[in-house]
């Protein structure tokens, strides 16, 4: 028997890992409207300002942070920045609830405390959410994933460092939220893992049934 349709699926984790290509593959297969988080957070620097909202600028008039700065600053303004968009990831949801189509919610600055308060709003309002995190733990892979996406910006071996210990933090995060975590290679079966690991029944050929 295959579960009820999901209102809503947030996909966590770090840059470079795959996340955009699962929340397309996934809203494709299941009729979902995909929310890009990181347009959200665009959106929302570009009507604040450090003077008011300064967790949200951390970055600001820093060129290249894995360059200028040392990674376990990066790594810390980048897990500051992520705390403070909460409110934010919580509003996406909130909104997304007023509506019938599913969403899928993907982006580098969902955190699993935002996405915990998210399932359990849902949950209250008798609606469906669910999370997940995309973890790759090998900065190599990141940075070939890097490559392969931005070739005109060479080898980002530094930025894959901190793409990998931010995404070891979320992973940690999401175990103390009892969120799953999934690994995104290999490829060819993130899609089924992904749903299996949201609870979504397998349809007994070893693949799991879109929501």
């Amino acid at each position: 028997m295959t579960e009820p349709p999901l209102d809503i699926v947030l996909i966590g984790g770090a840059s470079g890992i795959g996340k955009s290509r699962a929340a397309a593959r996934l809203a494709e297969e299941s009729k979902a409207f995909v929310v890009e988080f990181d347009d959200v957070v665009e959106a929302v620097q570009a009507i604040t300002t450090a003077a008011h909202h300064p967790d949200l600028h951390l970055f600001d008039g820093v060129a290249d942070a894995e360059a200028d700065l040392p990674a376990d600053r990066v790594l810390a303004l980048q897990i500051a920045t992520a705390r403070a968009l909460e409110p934010a990831v919580l509003g996406v949801v909130r909104n997304r609830l007023t509506v019938d189509v599913p969403a899928v919610v993907e982006g580098d600055y969902l955190t699993p405390a935002a996405a915990a308060r998210a399932v359990a709003e849902g949950a209250a309002a008798g609606r469906d959410v669910r999370a997940v995190f995309l973890h790759e733990d090998d900065p190599r892979q990141i940075t070939a994933n890097y490559a392969a996406r931005e070739p005109e910006r060479g080898l980002q071996a530094a930025r894959a460092e901190v793409s990998a210990a931010y995404g070891h933090w979320l992973s940690g995060e999401a175990a103390l939220h009892r969120l799953p975590v999934v690994a995104p290679r290999p490829w060819s079966t993130l899609v089924p893992r992904i749903l299996r690991a949201l609870g979504q029944e397998d349809d007994g050929g070893g693949a799991a049934t879109p929501w």
